[in-house]
């Protein structure tokens, strides 16, 4: 069997990604959204990607694994949202999750999800979710990360549920992560893309020298406007969102200024104009390569998919420290995973 695994809720594949560069093999992914597919199936040739509703798919349908990843939905536990977490159809989604787990027993899973689902109101559904876990038969760890520890220019704090099946005999260890230092900025991240942007009208996607190199224009909210919006070239960047409309402002502008409570205005001695980060800039942020490309007809889609997304090098980390783990033990000691040669890889991917 090897390294083979699969991928619910896929998203574009920052996920995949992540643990294919840790020579994980994605053999089998489901994304509902078809906004998604062009992106998923480019970018992942050799993915099969099951386009149903998870609901609908029987597990015998899915390949047998050594690992099941995926983020089910965020929305229900989002801080910006109605935070009505399991209560909610797509936070029941998680149940979906648990019963194809159930099902299957691969060796491990990984779960990731927004540091909301902590809030003190959702205790008990974290506690139904723990434990829905351990009796399909797995030992579960949870942490909240910053995914800026780990390559990635980008404050970014994600819940992250790790279980290893009881035959293993062993629990997840968060401090087994490899943390990287320095902390990534946006000067390594994004400064050469600084000359080569166009705005959102002038040009699609496809057409942009660097590609998906295009912002979207419009105006800012007054819920936008109520705090500081720019880190400086020097810095990691404030999380990259789903919403087109609330991607963080440019480093070549100066700081927000305040003017009062939860009002910001910008600085009219700005030496450069305040612009939101492109699509690529936000892809570059979210640590994707240059040559995953993002298709879509509507420059909102594209930020949709990068800021859903788990940051490639977050992902390759975890998938190092859970790699290292199967390879120790002795479930894996007489499989196929005896021809299995790691790669080589840099985690400087920006």
């Amino acid at each position: 069997m090897g390294f083979e695994i699969v991928s619910l809720f896929s998203g574009c594949g920052g996920l995949d990604l992540g643990f294919s560069q840790a020579s994980f093999n994605v053999v089998w992914a489901n994304e509902f959204d078809k906004d998604i597919w062009e992106t998923y199936e480019q970018n992942h040739p050799s993915t099969f990607l099951d386009k149903r509703d998870i609901r609908k798919i029987d597990s015998q349908e899915i390949p047998d694994c050594v690992g099941i990843i995926g983020g089910p939905p965020c929305q229900s536990w989002s801080e910006a949202g109605t935070q009505r977490g399991i209560n909610d159809e797509r936070g029941l989604l998680f149940s979906d999750y648990v019963r194809i787990l159930q099902e299957k027993q691969p060796l491990f899973f990984l779960a990731e999800n927004v540091s909301g689902m902590l809030h003190k109101k959702h205790s008990s559904s974290i506690k139904s979710i723990v434990e829905s876990f351990e009796k399909a038969n797995y030992s579960v760890s949870f942490k909240l990360l910053n995914a800026v520890s780990y390559n990635v220019p980008q404050d970014r704090k994600r819940v992250i549920f790790v279980g290893y099946h009881h035959s293993l005999n062993k629990r997840f260890d968060f401090n087994s992560i490899v943390k990287t230092t320095p902390i990534p900025t946006l000067r390594t991240a994004i400064r050469d893309l600084l000359e080569t942007v166009q705005s959102d009208h002038k040009l699609k996607a496809q057409t942009c020298i660097f590609p998906n190199h295009e912002y979207m224009q419009g105006g800012f909210s007054s819920i936008y406007m109520s705090r500081n919006r720019v880190r400086a070239w020097d810095e990691s960047s404030f999380t990259i969102q789903a919403g087109a409309r609330h991607a963080p402002i440019h480093p070549q502008a100066n700081k927000m200024i305040c003017v009062g409570t939860d009002k910001w205005i910008f600085d009219t001695e700005s030496p450069a104009p305040y612009r939101r980060l492109s699509v690529r800039e936000c892809a570059r942020i979210q640590t994707f390569p240059d040559n995953f490309i993002f298709h879509y007809k509507n420059i909102v889609a594209g930020y949709k998919m990068i800021g859903n997304a788990v940051p490639v090098n977050f992902s390759y980390a975890i998938a190092q420290a859970i790699k290292k783990d199967l390879s120790d033990s002795n479930q894996l000691q007489n499989s196929d995973t005896a021809r299995y040669v790691p790669l080589q890889l840099s985690l400087n991917l920006i």
